[in-house]
């Protein structure tokens, strides 16, 4: 059989569509976002119960969880201990689990929304290299907010707008490994780029609505956007491969041999696709 193959240069993946054997008994529902934990495992937050999904690598279904726990979980992140950070949208509400997923911290007012600091439907959150946890508080407010790592407000930045630390929807958010923090600015097409205390660096602007962020281990990052596709960049922001997202892109994250996950489908597409699509490097 012909493998269906997306990508440039060293970036190539072979394309595994649809990935995930789901239940019976169960349906995708709206799929938000998809994070890969240090064992290669697939977690999947959607509107559904239960709320998120594991798959093991090869797309065998593992088990679900979160009822009565998440409301709207959307963005996630893991860090190198597997401990698990949800942004809980509709909760206004971040949640960290542990290896266990037992819920050991939590920030936010739940089922409260909270203008400015926190949370009025936050989209993502992602840790620093010191622990630091920022998060994208996009869809109310027009923010960021860093934590310590033990869940105290520590600052903010941002407001509406197109100018320079600015933002319409910041929707995705990542920090590489020399603390700074890049910013999926979906409706301005762009991702900024700020210090660890939010002071503006620069901009990627061959973007068309960015929706998620993920970087490897080499400080490689991996944007999607709403062309539906992926990108790859270096550190300056330079475009190094460049894929097609088949019915994908709202949420990206990749796993630690270098395939990707790229979750969800876009309002009004036809036909409509919620699921997840694997792409393994070649």
């Amino acid at each position: 059989m012909t493998k269906l193959l997306f990508g440039t240069s060293q970036y190539i993946y072979e394309v595994i569509q649809p990935f995930g054997d789901l239940p019976t008994s169960m349906n995708w529902g709206v799929i938000s976002r998809v994070a890969v934990d240090s064992q290669g495992n697939v977690y999947v937050s959607r509107r559904g119960d239960p709320p998120i999904l594991i798959f093991d690598s090869h797309g065998k279904f593992l088990s679900g969880f979160g009822q009565d726990l998440l409301i709207d979980p959307h963005g996630m992140f893991f860090t190198k201990n597997d401990e698990l950070f949800v942004a809980d949208r509709d909760a206004h509400e971040v949640i960290k689990l542990d290896r266990k997923l037992d819920v050991v911290l939590r920030i936010g007012t739940r089922e409260s929304a909270k203008w400015q600091a926190p949370f009025n439907h936050p989209a993502d959150v992602a840790v620093s290299p010191s622990g630091d946890i920022y998060v994208a508080d996009g869809y109310g407010n027009s923010s960021i907010h860093k934590f310590s790592e033990s869940g105290e407000y520590l600052l903010s930045w941002g407001a509406p707008g197109t100018e320079p630390g600015e933002f319409s929807t910041p929707h995705g958010i990542w920090v590489d490994s020399k603390s700074r923090v890049y910013v999926a600015d979906r409706e301005n097409s762009r991702v900024q780029i700020f210090d660890a205390d939010g002071k503006y660096i620069t901009e990627w602007v061959d973007l068309y609505h960015p929706m998620d962020i993920w970087f490897d281990n080499d400080d490689i990052a991996f944007v999607s956007d709403q062309t539906p596709r992926f990108s790859v960049l270096d550190e300056q922001g330079k475009l190094l491969s460049r894929g097609k997202a088949p019915d994908a892109g709202l949420g990206l994250y990749g796993a630690s041999n270098g395939d990707l996950y790229l979750s969800g489908t876009f309002p009004g597409a036809a036909p409509v696709s919620n699921g997840i699509v694997k792409f393994i490097r070649q």
